[in-house]
């Protein structure tokens, strides 16, 4: 029992330990598009000083081509986010699973456990009545 007991502990934290790191990976990914969305604002901004002066004219082009290099970074960050997060739904659907399939199987053991108990206590409570009536009819027939 202790073992299986053991068993359980380890799959409720193999759980746990997928889900935090699921929310760890949505977080990075919010982050991840909240700097995309910062990047596409600075663009805009950048834009619109440039149309100010010619030295902004002249130098736009360079700054929107770094910003479309981060952009690509960014992007490519996002799709490796996207990956280890597929990976790890897969490894959280697994594990809940094992853990589904455990606590399933602990609860019929319990419930075997609790007929067998249940039958004892009927089969000593059949004797006692047994014994009570025999004990009933001798003493008529003395």
């Amino acid at each position: 029992m202790k073992r299986q007991d053991t068993l359980l502990r380890l799959r409720r934290f193999r759980v746990d330990d997928l889900k935090r790191r699921m929310a760890t990976l949505d977080g990075m990914k919010a982050d991840v598009d909240k700097k995309l969305a910062d990047l596409e604002e600075s663009v805009a901004r950048e834009r619109q000083r440039a149309g100010d002066t010619d030295i902004g004219r002249l130098a736009f082009p360079s700054f929107l081509k770094s910003i479309e290099i981060r952009r690509e970074k960014l992007r490519e960050t996002l799709k490796d986010i996207e990956r280890e997060r597929a990976a790890c739904q897969a490894d959280l659907t697994a594990a809940f699973q094992d853990l589904k399939s455990l606590e399933f199987a602990q609860e019929q053991q319990e419930k075997r456990l609790a007929e067998i108990e249940a039958r004892r206590s009927q089969s000593r409570l059949d004797e006692m009545a047994l014994v009570r009536h025999l004990r009933k009819h001798a003493l008529r027939g003395a």
